[in-house]
């Protein structure tokens, strides 16, 4: 495995970014932020889990692009339920256009076979915001270089409900309880999954994660979360069909998290929120 890009936030090292991580070829392999911590040294997510062994710490993974698995694991199918497709891709690093202590500026491309499908600019930034939480300002265009048409899936667009993941995700680290779950205007796992809303947040036994969609198109997409089944949040970019992007066209989204000590409430959680989104 390459050297991690190291990621650091008012001096102290927060992230550890892997470029090309040696794996097989049904996990997708793909770059990603592991481990991810809080500034007093709490780690907030997880690799490689036993639950889902294609999960890979905080990044852009999607199960379905032009029939491509991206994700990783077993490929939903219509009629047919999970099944093992010879169909993954590979996001590979092409190199940094800036690398800064605090943040880079990445090209990747989205290869299936030998083929390019999509070219992506990655940008990715650690803001302090006060001293027990910092913000990860995240930033993904995807370019169409197909030269064709090309629409995005997940399993809920493929047959199965609810399961809308794909796009922006971060799997958080398994506990002895399940963490909480809620919202500006919600609480419990059930009442912000596919929810439209600004931020959602995570907290665990000694932490919390606040994910908010920095940008108007961003908040327009549903959230994806799990809490019982394993801790985990994502910006789903197929929730209920399937996105379109013409040959030459971009999609880009902007989830900013903040990453915080201790357990929050909600009305600190949104204070943050405002604070990192502005900063």
């Amino acid at each position: 495995m390459n050297a991690p890009t190291v990621l650091r936030c008012g001096g102290r090292m927060v992230a550890r970014y892997v470029l090309r991580p040696e794996l097989a070829p049904d996990h997708s392999p793909r770059p990603y932020l592991h481990p991810v911590s809080t500034l007093g040294g709490v780690p907030v997510t997880e690799e490689l889990p036993e639950d889902h062994p294609h999960h890979l710490g905080a990044g852009v993974a999607v199960p379905d692009v032009a029939g491509f698995n991206f994700w990783g694991g077993r490929t939903f199918v219509r009629g047919q339920g999970p099944t093992a497709l010879d169909n993954h891709g590979v996001q590979r690093h092409e190199g940094f256009k800036l690398r800064d202590p605090d943040g880079f500026l990445e090209e990747l491309n989205w290869v299936a076979g030998e083929r390019v499908l999509l070219r992506e600019h990655r940008t990715v930034s650690a803001t302090p915001l006060d001293d027990t939480a910092w913000a990860l300002d995240l930033t993904f265009s995807l370019t169409n270089t197909s030269g064709e048409e090309l629409s995005f899936g997940s399993p809920a667009t493929n047959g199965r409900p609810g399961a809308a993941y794909g796009g922006f995700f971060w799997r958080a680290p398994l506990e002895s309880a399940p963490p909480d779950v809620f919202g500006a205007d919600a609480e419990g796992e059930r009442a912000v999954h596919g929810a439209r809303a600004d931020w959602v947040a995570l907290a665990g036994r000694n932490w919390t994660l606040v994910f908010a969609g920095a940008t108007e198109e961003t908040r327009r997409d549903p959230w994806f979360v799990r809490a019982a089944e394993y801790p985990g949040v994502g910006s789903s970019l197929a929730f209920d069909e399937r996105p379109v992007v013409t040959a030459g066209g971009s999609l880009v989204r902007r989830v900013v998290t903040v990453v915080a000590d201790g357990r929050l409430d909600r009305d600190t959680a949104a204070a943050l929120v405002r604070k990192a989104v502005t900063t």
